[in-house]
């Protein structure tokens, strides 16, 4: 083979090699209900590290939560026992990019012949949706009803003068903006949850962050940096999951 055909088979190969080297998301789990199982039995089993995501509170391998002192709700006050699983991102955030989530399916029918749409039918129909939604680098444990009470709000940092708007849960510094439907984390997750939305954007294409998001996520990884627990999660979800976090392993590599 002469030189010129070298060069050419080169740059015919240069899309597969770039294909190849893109950073991917979860490959290998479309179940959500799995996945839960997964973060109970297999991620969160040091005490230690059994913390939910916004408000910091214990729970135990059975997800019943020891609420901290001087956590108050007035909203879903029956979901305040055990934790749930908090999509960072939210699910119709990136789920509304499926055409089964906006518009349905053919194969979107109930037992009465009546069509559906939203997240029933993206679960049902789109394998793309299910990964995404099943992906454990987005998923925490979180106190039932903060996760509610967020939905699917974006974070922000909202202005500090108190709003009679805002719904607070006491000694857990979670805001939500009831009338613009915004949310502000706690300072203790900004880290985690920059660091979650920059995978996302990194690793499916589906999804993509606004500006404003990607300058927020920026300032927030940047002022909260990882922890070292936040890596050996990671490494943990990587061994089961299959996928690596681009994000989290350049910033991991100078954590002991």
């Amino acid at each position: 083979m002469n030189q010129t055909n070298i060069i050419l088979l080169s740059v015919a190969l240069l899309p597969t090699l770039a294909l190849a080297q893109s950073p991917q998301g979860n490959t290998t789990n479309q179940s959500f209900s799995k996945a839960k199982k997964i973060m109970q039995q297999q991620i969160y089993t040091n005490p230690v590290d059994m913390k939910t995501i916004y408000c910091g509170a214990d729970f135990n391998n059975k997800k019943y939560v020891t609420l901290p002192s001087g956590f108050t709700t007035d909203v879903y006050k029956k979901r305040v026992k055990r934790w749930e699983a908090e999509h960072v991102v939210p699910a119709e955030n990136f789920g509304r990019s499926f055409s089964e989530w906006r518009e349905g399916s053919k194969v979107c029918i109930d037992s009465k012949g009546k069509s559906f749409k939203g997240r029933k039918c993206a679960e049902k129909a789109n394998p793309e949706y299910r990964l995404m939604q099943s992906d454990l680098y987005n998923l925490y444990p979180a106190v039932g009803a903060v996760n509610a009470a967020r939905q699917n709000y974006n974070y922000v940092m909202l202005p500090k003068t108190a709003s009679k708007n805002y719904r607070s849960f006491g000694s857990c510094d979670m805001i939500i903006d009831k009338k613009d439907h915004d949310a502000q984390p706690p300072e203790r997750a900004r880290g985690i949850i920059a660091r979650t939305y920059m995978y996302f954007d990194a690793v499916y294409p589906s999804y993509k962050m606004s500006r404003q998001q990607r300058q927020l996520m920026s300032a927030w990884d940047k002022q909260y940096p990882v922890s070292k627990w936040e890596c050996q999660r990671a490494a943990k979800i990587q061994k089961i999951q299959g996928n690596v976090d681009p994000i989290l392993a350049s910033r991991c590599k100078n954590i002991g």
